[in-house]
């Protein structure tokens, strides 16, 4: 199973979001250490606020915070949320399934079952766990100031 980069850089918006709770942080704070275009950043955002993860501020003051607590928002429903309805391979895919084998092919039920226990498993994981006494990954989402962590 391949991550699309959308999801990847939704966990890691999350996760920097998580780890700066007692502010709002910036776009462009967040794409520079989190090594991300503005651009597709912007994409994300829009898409996790639209989706409650996120609220966003307009403005001078403005900026971006969790929608939720951290401890609420599970890693399955994230990835659920964001990849959609994306398929996994071609025989899931109604319009575009050319394959002659889909109607025979028993590795359809055992992929979509993987994919199940996949969501499954990141279900436990919320994002409070990602962050919270992770000293590592708090030191590398320090915003960065003055071209120093």
């Amino acid at each position: 199973m391949r991550i699309t980069k959308r999801t990847n850089i939704a966990v890691r918006l999350l996760m920097y979001c998580a780890a700066h709770e007692d502010r709002l942080v910036t776009k462009a704070e967040i794409a520079e250490c989190c090594n991300v275009s503005e651009n597709h950043l912007a994409q994300v955002i829009n898409q996790l606020s639209q989706l409650g993860y996120l609220t966003t501020l307009r403005g001078r003051n403005g900026g971006i915070n969790l929608g939720k607590p951290a401890v609420e928002i599970r890693i399955g429903d994230v990835f659920r949320d964001v990849e959609g309805s994306l398929p996994m391979v071609e025989c899931f895919a109604d319009a575009d399934n050319t394959c002659p084998l889909t109607d025979a092919c028993r590795l359809k039920v055992a992929l979509a079952d993987a994919a199940q226990a996949f969501y499954t498993s990141l279900d436990a994981i919320t994002l409070e766990a990602l962050v919270c006494g992770n000293h590592d990954l708090m030191r590398i989402l320090q915003p960065v100031s003055c071209g120093v962590r």
